[in-house]
């Protein structure tokens, strides 16, 4: 029996989509995660790296990181959520990997963390512009 495809994609590339959103949101979901159960030191370390107005960009980062990514996960309005996680991405790159403000012992590391932030907005802007694959509920 052959496999039936009614949308413009093939089996191959539905599931290579499928596991970049499983590969990008194991990225996320963590983090944001890890920010929800440490709040206070997230915040903490948001206002040494000078984060205006910490606690508030905890909260964000905390719902782009588990909710945003979430429904990037199963494909739900994948293109907008994509999008967020697009500014996000490069917000922290800018705020959190601001590599030209870092010490030496630090200036590679930041350095690495910034372009792979560019990076991942590129993977991020491939899903904007080409969607979720059929395995994903905006296909359902």
């Amino acid at each position: 029996m052959a496999i039936t495809n009614t949308s413009s994609t093939t089996p191959t590339q539905d599931g290579a989509a499928l596991i970049g959103r499983v590969l990008i949101a194991l990225l996320f979901v963590p983090a944001g995660w890890n920010k929800l159960m440490g709040f206070a030191g997230t915040a903490g370390y948001f206002t040494k790296i000078g984060v205006p107005l910490p606690e508030v960009a905890v909260v964000v980062a905390i719902v782009c990181e588990l909710l945003v990514a979430l429904l990037f996960l199963v494909g739900f309005k994948t293109r907008l959520m994509a999008i967020i996680l697009a500014v996000f991405t490069v917000a922290t790159a800018f705020l959190g990997h601001a590599f030209w403000n870092a010490p030496p012992e630090m200036l590679m590391a930041q350095k690495i963390n910034f372009f792979k932030n560019l990076a991942i907005t590129g993977g991020l802007l491939a899903f904007f512009a080409f969607g979720p694959g059929r395995f994903s509920i905006d296909k359902k």
